[in-house]
């Protein structure tokens, strides 16, 4: 099917949800299980991450420009997962699933299974800032996190990271800048363009609206013995 049908269908499909939940209420305690690769994927192909994946237009534009690539968008909103997935069928795209997560507490089971380190680039775009110092623990992006990804993303494998909320960029780059697994692979403080071809709807958004986004792209150390990536490309 055509990218404007699925324009289209996306359009049609929009639910109220709530714009926030924490990720440290009860109900998000529970870790997924793992993700059941051979009958979600069609063929093994270096996999993108992306955390955070909202109503999954990102990705369905991205599975169907990149069909050598899989894609699987990790979302705590449990309504956005369900509506994305049937978004995904409908279309008829065998490379992209969305799984309803805590991604704090879940990355490790899912991507633990993950064969031949196809894990080869994480996007992390717009996670809720959680703007008081005592929600600073709701927020995304935190040690253990960059830890897991250091785990299982690819050697040469990219982090692509960017917010319109300044202090939110800047902690989520920190925390990458501090492990020793990550790389900035840019010299400016931050990227005046998106590297990969399609836009989240916030970007959009808040480019429509003349406003800043803060972006940073990282790139995952090869160490000794570390086995080649599958691609690096974004």
């Amino acid at each position: 099917m055509s990218e404007v049908k699925g324009e289209l269908i996306l359009a049609l499909r929009v639910r109220r949800v709530r714009q926030h939940v924490n990720p440290l209420a009860n109900k998000y305690q529970t870790p997924a299980n793992p993700v059941e690769w051979e009958k979600n994927y069609a063929q093994n192909q270096p996999l993108h991450l992306d955390i955070g994946s909202a109503r999954g237009r990102f990705l369905l534009s991205m599975a169907q420009l990149e069909t050598n690539w899989n894609f699987l968008g990790l979302e705590i909103r449990e309504p956005l997962v369900i509506d994305a997935n049937k978004l995904r069928y409908e279309l008829g795209l065998t490379n992209v699933h969305y799984l309803f997560c805590n991604v704090n507490n879940s990355v490790s089971s899912l991507l633990s299974s993950l064969p031949n380190k196809s894990l080869q680039r994480v996007t992390i775009q717009f996670p809720d800032p959680w703007f008081k110092n005592r929600h600073a623990k709701r927020r995304v992006v935190q040690p253990e996190l960059v830890a897991e990804l250091a785990n299982y993303l690819a050697p040469g494998g990219m982090v692509f990271l960017q917010s319109d909320i300044k202090f939110v960029a800047e902690e989520m780059c920190d925390r990458f800048t501090q492990h020793p697994a990550f790389v900035r692979q840019h010299d400016e403080e931050w990227l005046a363009e998106n590297p990969l071809p399609v836009s989240t709807e916030r970007e959009e958004y808040v480019l429509l609206r003349g406003e800043p986004v803060y972006r940073a792209l990282f790139t995952r150390v090869r160490n000794d013995g570390d086995t080649p990536p599958l691609q690096r490309d974004l």
